[in-house]
């Protein structure tokens, strides 16, 4: 009798074997597939079809549990292209996170993934609107987030069916309409700022943090609970013909004046505008406090020109062209000048409006090299770098334009004169603005990785800032065609401990950078003088690195306008600790910039939060853990 018994386990567990070959073999194929269809899939190389990508050494990104691919985690890759939704269906995952990559496209059809639990899709390019039915028979799905893409139109109404969804992230997209009426008991996080909604806010959600349905810009028209309470129909209405009845008064009154003054003047002649020559710009001085000019033609000086005699030399093609003639006509306004040149900010007869930076100190760099570089810039596209448009090339100067960006540089928040309607940079805005400065720089260094310095120049005011406070890089990978005793003399990178001690650079310089600014962000006191260009401020620099080091660390050291953020004191130390790591002196002990993004994108808004920011299997495998004083030892120049 024994010996059916075993016979039949070995069956079993042959058939058992069988089937777990054949699931992992359909696994690879799907992964393969998926791999074959992305537009930069240079960093999985590892995906190799001959080898079991849940043995090690485990394929990067994919997760398993027990043998069987259980998801997908490639986040910060600078992976491209369309989502492959059929290899997806084949793969079957649970947790699906593309989190800050360049994917674009429209909405996917992930409702065939029926059995998904979490997609992290943030960060990326993705554009158009959602289904309404996007979502039908998702019945597993516990965590959404798309926040930060170009997403438009209504949000999706089959959202309501997922009973078990958890987080719902959607801010800093296009979303239009009303938010829809959830009752979810099970939803600890619905954030929809930064589109542009209206309407009531439902009594489901009326409970969260503000702070996920406002921000400083956009929704303007929501209303209800947590933020300002709705104005009746009625009230609307009275408030509707007070206005029209105030329009028409005053519109009566102008009318009458006109008429007075009409009587006044019928004898005289009409008078003929004469048209204003273009004004040459005078040398570069301080901050012009925006006085209007024309922008000089490069033509009128000596040296040759762009591609063409007159003509800018374009890097996009899906921006409105214009020619060099265009841009001289603009009435420009000087935004400031500095010790690379003047910016300037151009109205464009045709509706545009753009900047316009004229760099001296870049003579020493051979004409096809400078071209070169330019469309290799032209090229990037990541959303917290502020895109290249155009450019002009002289000898002597160069010109080079981008988009306007009208809310300013993260300087300006920080240390410029407070504004009714804009307040303080709240811990939840610096947060989203330090993470979005740490992406950008990653996706930097991951399309630059022969260039040693691939900023260079990181600091509060080459962060700009959009209307949804989503930070762009600015003067970005311009030590390559940079004279280089200018940039020894001028440029952030040149301030590091290496270079000061050293003379040279490293591939940390830029971590270097951005522990400086982290320091500026949470303190609110930093003062530009430290980094003044043209002096030897590197003694003072390092001093005050030193006196943040040895300060006391409290509640009060933090800017007052992080203050009021409840129960966040935690997050803003552990923060604290990561620009310690970034700023140290020794190149050895100093963090790289993977490192250090990796844990700014551990932070959350609260102590209390949940780590949703980034991606987490259902059983905590990837949860974030406390940081010690080991991990955040330091060293300083005594």
């Amino acid at each position: 009798m024994g010996w059916p018994r075993t016979s039949s386990l070995k069956l079993f567990l042959f058939t058992l074997v069988s089937l777990v070959s054949v699931c992992i073999a359909s696994d690879i194929d799907a992964l393969i597939k998926f791999k074959e269809s992305l537009g930069n899939p240079d960093a999985l190389n590892n995906w190799n079809p001959s080898t079991n990508p849940c043995r090690v050494p485990k394929w990067v990104g994919v997760t398993c549990t027990n043998g069987i691919v259980w998801g997908l985690r490639l986040e910060n890759m600078s992976l491209s292209g369309e989502i492959d939704i059929d290899a997806l269906v084949e793969l079957t995952p649970q947790s699906i996170s593309l989190h800050n990559n360049s994917f674009e496209g429209s909405w996917p059809d992930f409702k065939r993934i029926g059995a998904l639990k979490a997609l992290y899709l943030s960060y990326n390019m993705f554009s158009g609107a959602i289904p309404d039915d996007a979502f039908n028979g998702m019945k597993m799905l516990k965590k959404i987030h798309l926040e930060n893409n170009a997403f438009t139109g209504n949000i999706p109404t089959s959202l309501l069916g997922l009973r078990n969804l958890m987080e719902l992230g959607l801010q800093g997209n296009r979303f239009q309409g009303q938010i829809p009426d959830f009752q979810q008991d099970s939803l600890t996080m619905v954030n929809v700022a930064f589109n542009q909604l209206d309407g009531k806010i439902p009594e489901r959600l009326s409970t969260m943090d503000p702070s996920y349905f406002a921000g400083k810009a956009g929704n303007k028209d929501l209303c209800g609970d947590p933020l300002k309470a709705c104005t009746s129909k009625k009230s609307l209405v009275i408030a509707i013909i007070v206005i029209a009845v105030g329009v028409l008064v005053l519109a009566s009154i102008i009318a009458l004046l006109l008429i007075k003054l009409h009587r006044q003047h019928h004898t005289q002649k009409a008078i003929h505008l004469k048209k204003v020559p273009s004004a040459k710009i005078q040398k570069d001085t301080d901050y012009d406090g925006g006085r209007k000019h024309a922008i000089e033609s490069p033509e009128h000086q000596q040296g040759g020109g762009g591609g063409e005699q007159g003509k800018l030399c374009f890097v996009r093609s899906d921006r409105e062209k214009f020619d060099l003639q265009d841009l001289l006509r603009a009435s420009a306004e000087v935004l400031g000048s500095g010790s690379f040149g003047s910016s300037y900010k151009a109205s464009l007869l045709s509706g545009p409006v753009v900047v316009v930076k004229r760099f001296k100190q870049m003579s020493s760099v051979r004409r096809e090299d400078f071209h070169e570089h330019m469309k290799r810039l032209g090229r990037l596209r990541h959303p917290n770098l502020l895109p290249l448009l155009a450019y002009y090339h002289r000898k002597e100067e160069k010109l080079v334009v981008s988009d306007f960006v009208e809310n300013g540089s993260l300087a300006s928040h920080l240390h410029g004169e407070p504004h009714p309607d804009q307040p303080g940079l709240d811990w939840p805005t610096r947060l989203k603005i330090l993470k979005g400065v740490a992406r950008g720089l990653l996706y930097l260094y991951n399309e630059f990785p022969n260039i040693t310095v691939a900023h260079g120049h990181l600091k509060s005011s080459n962060v700009l800032l959009d209307n949804a406070f989503e930070p762009l890089l600015s003067d970005y990978a311009l030590i390559p065609i940079t004279n280089r005793d200018h940039a020894q003399q001028f440029m952030i990178a040149y301030k590091s401990p290496e270079s000061n001690q050293y003379n040279r650079l490293s591939r940390k310089t830029d971590v270097w950078s951005l522990g400086i600014l982290i320091l500026e962000m949470l303190t609110g006191k930093f003062q530009t003088n430290h980094l003044k260009e043209g002096s030897d401020s590197n003694a003072d620099l390092a001093t005050w690195v030193n006196s943040v080091v040895r300060e006391e660390w409290t509640g009060e050291v933090f800017d007052k306008d992080m203050r009021g953020t409840k129960n966040g004191e935690g997050e803003m130390l552990k923060l604290l600790k990561i620009a310690l790591c970034c700023c140290e002196v020794n190149l050895e002990r100093r963090w790289d910039l993977r490192m250090a993004v990796e844990k700014i994108e551990e932070l959350k808004e609260r102590d209390s939060d949940e780590d949703y920011s980034t991606y987490a299997s259902e059983e905590d495998v990837y949860s974030s853990r406390a940081m010690t004083d080991e991990d955040f030892s330091f060293s300083v120049t005594r």
